[in-house]
């Protein structure tokens, strides 16, 4: 890290001297996958090509006061859909994910906890400098959800659509995120909103008795960021929002080949600045991707009331990138030892299988009614029968 960077975060360079860059160049089954690295010329593209807007929803969620009183709804997460044909066809994979969301919210209309958004933790393609991608491979499925279904659509960016760089300013990630702007310019709040951070692809909204926090995992050391979030959830109604979600890429850590044995310089950082301030605020569900498998874990913990409180980690990754598998436990020992004050126990629920094909391509369902959650994890072509708890539910509401 340099030390300008650094000092904008208050800290000293030997207090970020673990901090480091590495690329992961593991190949399974349709393509390989790489983190794009953080001073990685653009490709070349045509200087006039510029990314479609995703169209607006149909059915837009309502200002946030409006929808104070509904407590019973459920809405769609899932993540990584970026795909082999990225930049020349439609992604094939994502658009299997994409019609099977498209039956479960149609099944759901009528019933007493509809669909109204979906959320999408990053790696929309290969390589989100590229327009090609974006405008060839995602928008149109994306049009969709926000058209045929008429769901509000937020996605929070990966690695591979805004590169790995931590430098605001590197050229790769300037392309990437302008990129990736444009593409979102319909569906997040604009800069100058409240819930929404200016000139990052960070922002969050409101609805019903559930709260969405959605960030830019590529920079979890920024000190801007950390600010607007923490500021961002210390303003929070916790009167009428008992949900409250965090949204983003990178795993706080996962058994997939993006976690296990070794600590991105991402997973790090969000270990040491986010966590200790998601668990303060009492964030109850934290959603990301990175690694193309389901797991689940919890945190429990002791507040500041003496009360314990429960965290659920989800990563859920099978949007369409190739699958991966479970590689092994990663190492919490420091972790765990910065937390000894608030007591934090760590649960692995649910681990991937050890092969690829053990992984499917899935999406998952959050059910709310009032305090209670539920959660139901659907998956798609060999995986329709997919019961990652010998079922396929699972509540997030016991202690």
């Amino acid at each position: 890290m340099s030390g300008s960077r650094a000092q904008r975060l208050g800290l000293s360079a030997g207090t970020c001297a673990f901090i480091g860059r590495k690329a992961l160049g593991t190949a399974l089954l349709f393509s390989a996958c790489f983190c794009l690295p953080a001073g990685a010329a653009a490709q070349t593209v045509p200087s006039e090509e510029q990314v479609m807007a995703i169209q607006p929803p149909r059915f837009p969620l309502p200002p946030e006061a409006e929808s104070a009183d509904v407590e019973r709804f459920s809405y769609v997460v899932y993540g990584d859909t970026r795909g082999r044909r990225d930049g020349w066809d439609v992604q094939y994979e994502h658009s299997l994910v994409i019609e099977s969301m498209l039956r479960t919210i149609a099944s759901l209309r009528e019933g007493p906890d509809p669909v109204r958004f979906v959320l999408q933790s990053g790696d929309a393609v290969v390589d989100g400098r590229d327009p090609a991608q974006w405008n060839v491979s995602f928008v149109g499925l994306i049009n969709r959800l926000t058209q045929e279904a008429g769901l509000p659509y937020f996605l929070a960016p990966g690695n591979h659509d805004l590169t790995s760089a931590e430098e605001l300013d590197a050229p790769g990630r300037l392309q990437g995120l302008s990129n990736y702007l444009s593409a979102v310019s319909k569906l997040i709040p604009p800069d100058g909103a409240t819930r929404r951070l200016d000139g990052y692809p960070t922002y969050a909204f409101g609805y019903g008795n559930t709260f969405v926090l959605a960030l830019d995992s590529d920079i979890p050391e920024d000190s801007t960021q950390y600010a607007w979030m923490a500021a961002t959830l210390e303003g929070l109604d916790r009167g009428r929002y008992d949900h409250v979600v965090a949204l983003f890429h990178h795993p706080v850590y996962s058994s997939g080949p993006h976690g296990a044995s070794h600590v991105e310089r991402a997973t790090a950082a969000i270990r040491e600045y986010w966590m200790p301030l998601l668990r303060e605020q009492g964030v109850d569900l934290v959603f990301t991707g990175h690694d193309h498998v389901f797991e689940h874990w919890t945190e429990r913990y002791l507040d500041d009331s003496g009360n314990w409180r429960r965290l659920d980690q989800i990563v859920t990754g099978g949007g369409g990138a190739p699958p991966y598998r479970y590689e092994g436990e990663p190492n919490l020992d420091a972790y765990l030892k910065a937390a000894a004050s608030d007591s934090l126990r760590i649960t692995h629920l649910v681990r991937p299988g050890p092969e690829p094909g053990d992984n499917p391509y899935h999406y998952v369902v959050v059910h709310v009614n009032g305090p209670d959650v539920w959660m139901e994890v659907l998956g798609v072509a060999w995986g329709s029968d997919f019961q990652p708890y010998r079922s396929a539910r699972t509540s997030l509401s016991e202690p």
